[in-house]
């Protein structure tokens, strides 16, 4: 089953449901596209454009509401604010902390409360050296739950290996106890593989939603490496990127990639 066909896949299992699909779900498992990972950091591991970030000016979003007191209070181990550094770094409010504990606005990856995957970082109110580490493809690292008031919950259970990477193991579907029902998903952790990428084949692929009008959010798979003298495009407006499926109701775009001589 090949990238665009996932895609119809889960937009349509959900269509009707929930509108706010986590474009996490977009991640393959590593037997079925290969994945070359690089750890998250200053530099956002060469998935963006170099340029200068103004830390100062961060935009905020709240998944629900326009204030913390709007949101719902996290649970143990639930992320609480999730940060993209696709491109221009933006900041999602997940939950509260309880009691008198903050959930970190930093930027950088290391104070200890974060989780960084691909081009995210997610934030806990808890310190991560109290969660267990993962052992590759046995264990699920986190899972997120889709209610159908549009709220997710991410709750990590364990965190990934150095240089891993996370993939989509199973996503089931919750029959809640008002009778409406929610979809979770669970993610596992993989190491990196460095195969080459094939004639024609795409060395990644890139999901689009369009969160506001100048704000993408954007799920990125690595899937090769491309050969000697070649490069794979770090953006989805960068050349060397074709536009494919476009998902209206959900304003979601696919993108592929493919190896440049550089």
């Amino acid at each position: 089953m090949n990238f665009e066909s996932i895609v119809i896949l889960v937009l349509f299992s959900i269509h009707g449901l929930c509108s706010r699909l986590p474009l996490e779900v977009f991640q393959h498992h590593p037997t079925e596209h290969y994945v070359h990972h690089h750890r998250l950091n200053h530099n956002i591991g060469g998935f963006h454009r170099k340029k200068n970030i103004d830390f100062t000016n961060v935009k905020i979003l709240y998944q629900v509401g326009t204030t913390d007191a709007d949101l719902p209070e996290c649970g143990p181990r639930a992320i609480c604010n999730k940060l993209d550094m696709y491109d221009t770094p933006w900041i999602e409010k997940q939950c509260r902390c309880t009691g008198d504990r903050k959930c970190p606005l930093d930027l950088q990856p290391d104070d200890g409360y974060t989780l960084a995957d691909k081009t995210r970082q997610y934030k806990l109110c808890e310190p991560v050296k109290k969660i267990p580490k993962c052992r590759f493809f046995r264990d699920t690292t986190w899972t997120i739950t889709l209610y159908t008031n549009n709220v997710t919950e991410q709750i990590v259970h364990c965190h990934c290996p150095k240089n891993s990477m996370t993939y989509l193991t199973k996503r089931q579907a919750l029959h809640m106890p008002n009778g409406q029902i929610a979809f979770q998903y669970y993610f596992s952790c993989s190491p990196q593989a460095r195969l080459r990428c094939q004639r024609k084949e795409p060395c990644r692929l890139f999901t689009v939603r369009k969160r506001q009008e100048f704000l993408d959010e954007v799920n990125v798979n690595s899937l090769c490496q491309c050969p000697h003298a070649h490069r794979c495009p770090h953006h989805h407006m960068d050349y060397g990127v074709i536009a494919g499926k476009s998902y209206t109701e959900e304003a979601i775009k696919t993108y592929s990639g493919y190896c440049l001589p550089t």
